[in-house]
């Protein structure tokens, strides 16, 4: 039987653990590959406080997990056809999908996604790599996988990426 010192700690430990990354993609369409590249690399170096789901090509499946793990915080992080230059970094909100024509490989819209995700999760953020190709079996780019990077390490620093800019904003 635990001790009520042993519950806590737990009960503590489970409680940092409610940071998730999302990553949406397909391996298999090139640059689409970011959000599993990220779960990939968390899964291989793990950061303390979070943990990592591999949304795939259908993210709507992976529903009833996350309300199963209710993070505080997740991050959602997807190829996005934003208009701008390979590996860019944007931040996006449910309108910004809903009012562009991104480009997307998921059975379901991401707006359904977004409002779904933000029903379970106080804090949502979501961050649209802009991808090179989304081809079936193109490489992954260069400026993509340093994206996946810079996500990873801002991650472990415990940034917020609210210094990254909306892909609506006019300082683009």
């Amino acid at each position: 039987m635990l001790s009520a010192e042993e519950i806590l700690t737990a009960y503590e430990d489970a409680d940092r653990r409610r940071q998730i990354v999302f990553g949406v993609g397909s391996v298999l369409r090139g640059d689409d590959a970011a959000g599993p590249l990220l779960v990939k690399k968390m899964e291989d170096a793990p950061i303390e406080g979070w943990a990592a789901v591999d949304g795939g090509q259908t993210p709507e499946n992976d529903l009833g997990h996350l309300r199963r793990l209710s993070p505080k915080r997740l991050l959602l992080v997807d190829a996005a056809a934003m208009g701008l230059e390979p590996g860019t970094i944007r931040r996006l909100r449910g309108a910004d999908v809903a009012s562009q024509s991104f480009i997307t490989t998921h059975t379901l819209p991401i707006t359904y996604l977004l409002g779904e995700l933000e029903s379970l999760c106080s804090e949502v953020t979501f961050l649209g790599i802009q991808p090179s190709g989304t081809e079936f079996f193109d490489p992954v780019h260069a400026r993509v996988l340093a994206a996946v990077d810079t996500i990873y390490r801002g991650i472990a620093r415990g940034d917020d990426f609210e210094g990254i800019p909306y892909v609506n904003d006019e300082r683009n």
